[in-house]
């Protein structure tokens, strides 16, 4: 028989996917860069052996499963008794920002005129149950930025300007997990609320939705079967 017939075409779906997901947990850990990311995930797409899938894992660490956690870790929770009723963040013709390990009131109103306001939920202690954030933003800018995991549910809209709103699901078989509600307007100014990972810069967050983008149009399309 040739030495050939250890390469012969044989059905990739499931060890395509394997090495795929293998993949982006190794560019999720930093262990590649944007390139060789992007360069891997296209050969394993036309890869059509599985030497050829083995040998875009060779030379890469192990990434284990409480590194995965790592990246997205659980929501962090205030207890009731710890959450004040109503607050304000004001930004005019300046700025004001919440970041940090801070604990969100149950409703908070944040305006920013002629100045910007960022509102940083990561790693904030979020109250159980529902939270409502109001925004207006006049000839100014609202950034919010959400964790992967936190329900969010936005309603929004933007007058001579723009509100770039994110919808996602959360826990909903704890009926006191966090959820945070964001209403508001945009006039001549942005209201803009993005998801990112803890740590992350607005620079990584695009280039890691943009891959996860294309991951699911190589999926979709049918690709590595």
């Amino acid at each position: 028989m040739s030495d050939d017939s250890s390469r012969q075409l044989v059905p990739l779906k499931r060890e395509r996917e394997h090495t795929v997901k293998i993949l982006i947990d190794q560019y999720a850990a930093d262990n590649l860069t944007v390139d060789e990311f992007e360069s891997r995930l296209d050969t394993a797409y036309v890869a059509t052996t599985r030497e050829q899938l083995e040998a875009l894992l060779s030379g890469l660490p192990v990434v284990t499963d409480s590194s995965a956690q790592e990246a997205a870790p659980p929501i962090a929770r205030a207890r009731a008794d710890q959450v004040k009723d109503t607050g304000i963040q004001i930004a005019i013709m300046g700025g004001s920002e919440r970041k940090g390990a801070w604990t969100p009131p149950r409703k908070l109103y944040s305006l920013a005129m002629m100045g910007g306001a960022g509102l940083d939920f990561r790693e904030a202690r979020m109250p159980p149950g529902e939270t409502v954030v109001n925004v207006l933003a006049v000839m100014g800018g609202v950034e919010v930025i959400v964790p992967p995991g936190l329900a969010v549910e936005t309603h929004g809209m933007g007058l001579m300007g723009g509100f770039e709103a994110v919808d996602q699901a959360g826990d909903y078989v704890d009926p006191d997990a966090p959820r945070l509600v964001i209403r508001g307007m945009a006039i001549m100014g942005g209201v803009e609320v993005t998801v990112r990972l803890p740590g992350e810069t607005a620079k990584d967050a695009r280039q890691r939705r943009r891959i996860e983008r294309k991951t699911r149009r190589r999926l979709r399309s049918g690709k590595g079967g």
